[in-house]
This record gives structure tokens, sequence and C-alpha cells, in this order.
């Protein structure tokens, strides 16, 4: 499972908010307008990211199941596992142990029925909530991508918060304020990630695995996602006549694998070999993301 994820579930990345930037920065980028044009692209980047954020926290989460061991890591299955010994305790005449039996006797109170009907409600969400999985769901981006579309769709809620004279605007201020610092951010955890080389999950993970990797997500999946676009335009699935919906769709196909699918792959215990592909992809997409950038803009327009 470690081979399709990088190549095919790990694509949503911030790499696209910082092309988008440069490209609408300038007055003479074919999208028109500059502000029309990093509205619209941010926004479209930005809903792809949080739906990703879902894809990534509980589907590809559940795909990179570590084995029976507990990871994915040979060494680390070697290591001896601690098991508490169970001390015998003196029993109690009764047949349970010491500290199982309560220092004062009570009279149980028969259960009412609504409060039986309170437990049993209680047990119907919990199971639900481990059924559905909704911890993995429950994280801080896709938390506030919620609130904030919430409250946009809400036009009381969207005067109270977003409009320049509402009386929560300070807080939109302020966020607007550190999304400012998001991209200088990103490329520093990006470069933080990639001082230190392959590392030592090269190795694991082999020169042929490696190569197919980078020759799937880079240039495999770009001409797919192509494809696939045309054709959803062909059928009329997609806005008319909004070349920058297209151009974020064809985007997305030929972005280099995300560091927050490093990230999930760091959680189960595959981190090393991660980082290793992250490595070797970001350097040749150098490369492959000019080409197919230029290839689609001359589609395009």
């Amino acid at each position: 499972m470690f081979f399709p994820f990088l190549c095919y579930a790990g694509n949503i990345g911030n790499v696209p908010l910082v092309l988008i930037a440069a490209l609408c920065r300038d007055t003479s980028n074919p999208f028109g307008d500059s502000e029309i044009c990093a509205r619209d692209g941010n926004a479209y980047i930005s809903f792809g990211q949080w739906v990703g954020a879902i894809i990534l926290y509980t589907y590809v989460f559940q795909m990179l199941s570590p084995p029976p061991e507990g990871s994915f890591d040979v060494e680390d299955a070697n290591l001896p596992i601690k098991v508490p010994n169970k001390e015998k305790l003196p029993s109690h005449p009764s047949g349970s142990s010491a500290e199982q039996v309560p220092l004062l006797a009570t009279n149980v109170a028969p259960a009412d029925s609504s409060s039986s009907n309170k437990e049993k409600v209680k047990e119907f969400f919990k199971f639900l909530y481990e059924t559905l999985k909704l911890k993995q769901l429950i994280q801080p981006p896709i938390i506030a991508s919620i609130l904030a579309i919430i409250i946009g769709c809400v036009p009381v809620l969207k005067r109270f918060v977003f409009t320049s004279d509402a009386p929560l605007y300070f807080f939109t201020d302020s966020c607007l304020i550190l999304g400012d610092a998001m991209i200088p951010c990103i490329l520093l955890a990006l470069g933080g990630n990639l001082v230190d080389g392959p590392g030592p999950g090269s190795s694991k993970i082999g020169f042929k695995t490696t190569v197919a990797i980078v020759f799937a997500r880079l240039c495999l999946v770009p001409p797919t996602g192509l494809g696939i676009v045309m054709l959803a335009d062909k059928l009329g699935f997609l806005p008319a006549d909004d070349k920058m919906f297209r151009f974020v769709l064809l985007l997305q196909y030929t972005m280099p694998t995300s560091i927050l699918a490093g990230a999930v792959a760091n959680l189960r215990g595959c981190g090393k070999e991660a980082a290793s592909v992250l490595f070797w992809v970001h350097i040749f997409a150098v490369i492959s993301m000019a080409g197919w950038i230029i290839l689609y803009l001359n589609i395009l327009f």
C-alpha cells in the first residue's frame, strides 16, 4: 500500500498556493486581473486541500495500517515488549481480590428508565464515534475549514465576522495576517524536511522502487489527470469559461507528494521511507512541474 499512497494519494499539498501566488503576481498573467486571479486560485486550492485532508486522515490513514507487529520498521519488530506481571494479591473470602472489595458497602438503587435510555443513547453515539472513526476527522485544519464554510454560507454570521465593519472583523484580520506568512513557513518546513537528504529510508525502499514511485508520480499521474479533466470538460461537468478552475485541477495532478502525506506516514511508522521518497520527488518535480505547467497553459490558452 506504500507505493499507491505516495503515487496518487498524497498530492494535496501547499505548493499550488506558492505557484498561484507567483503566477497571479505578474500583471501579464493569462488569467487577467491579479486580484481576481489570486482570489479564485486560492479559493479553489483551499477547498481541495480540506477535502484532501479528510481523505488523508480517513481512507489513506487506514490504508497505511502497519503489520501485526505494530511497525513498518524491521528492527523495531525485534524489540522486546514489556508485559506487566500480575502480582498475586491476597484474595478476599468472597473470591475477589483485596483491591476490588469496596471499603464501604453501598446499596445499589434500581435503575431509572430515563437514565437507562440516556445510557443507551450514549452507547449509540459512542458506537457511531468509533465506527465512523470521527477522531481522525477532528483535526484543526478540517474544523477550521468547516467553520469557515458554515459562517460564509449564513449571511447573518458572514456580516458578523467577515465584513470590514463586522464586530469580529479583528479575528478575520488576524487570520489574514497569519495567512500572509503561511507561504514562507511552508517553504521553511519543506526545506527542513529535505535538509538531511534521502536519509536511511532510501536503502529500505530500494533503488528500483524509488525510481518507480518518482516516475509514476511525475510522469504517469499528470497525463492521467489531463485526460480526466478534458473528459469532464467535454461532458459538461466543469464550469463554463472558468480556466482557473481547470488549471487548478490539472495542477493538483502535477504536484509532488505533499508534506502532509509524509506526516501521515510518520504516524503509521513508515516516516523514514516517506522522507526518502519526498526528497527525490521534490528534486525532480522542479523540472517536471515547469514542463507540465507550460503544457497546461498552452492547452487552456
